[in-house]
């Protein structure tokens, strides 16, 4: 009988210990702060991640803007020609050249993309009215997000007083794997891993008339 009693003030005692026990470690912060950084932390990268990857893109695209207008407003004023016998005169070999040195900061070309376009491509074409120049981007299917079709274009812009257009495509591409399904616009086909932001610019103008 008072081994019994024992047995039950024994297992009571443990009872009340096992119970403060939980109620010190529901109390205890001890670890809380890495807990809630765990758990937020997959966000909180994406997140930031995210606006590093769009300023990043979003620098790429102001440059490769800025270019197409300072080489249409040199083609526009005669600075640079095309098939006109002039000193002036570029190919479409020296034109992509003298874009790439322009956007250099943040793209680099090298002399394999200068001679065969597989991140930048560059169409520039004259028409015979504004309402003749493309307002699409060409691409190889009718998808939002297919790739773009360089399939008509061209290097041929014109003379004095001819209306031209001058635009751009790169692809830029996204590096953070977490943000790339978010901020891709160029999704294959086979449904792979999207990689590239395409960055786009277009300027269309009327040259001047200059000798």
């Amino acid at each position: 009988m008072i081994a019994q009693d024992q047995d039950l003030r024994a297992n009571g005692k443990n009872h009340r210990t096992r119970w403060r026990l939980w109620k010190k470690l529901a109390r205890s912060r001890d670890g809380a702060a890495a807990i809630e950084f765990a758990i937020l932390s997959i966000p909180y990268f994406m997140i930031v991640f995210a606006i590093i990857e769009t300023f990043v893109a979003f620098t790429a695209e102001q440059l490769v803007t800025n270019a197409v207008n300072t080489l249409g407003r040199q083609l526009r004023t005669g600075e640079i020609t095309y098939n006109l016998g002039r000193d002036s005169d570029m190919d479409r070999s020296e034109f992509r050249t003298a874009f790439c040195d322009e956007v250099s900061i943040l793209i680099n070309c090298s002399a394999e993309e200068i001679a065969t376009p597989s991140k930048l491509y560059i169409d520039a074409r004259t028409f015979a009215t504004f309402a003749a120049i493309p307002n699409t981007i060409p691409r190889i299917s009718a998808d939002a997000h297919a790739d773009i079709n360089p399939a008509t274009f061209a290097f041929t812009p014109g003379g004095p007083t001819t209306i031209n257009m001058l635009r751009a495509y790169y692809r830029w591409q996204v590096i953070t794997d977490l943000i790339r399904p978010y901020i891709t616009t160029i999704r294959p086909a086979d449904g792979s891993m999207p990689s590239d932001f395409l960055i786009v610019a277009t300027t269309a103008f009327q040259n001047e008339n200059y000798p």
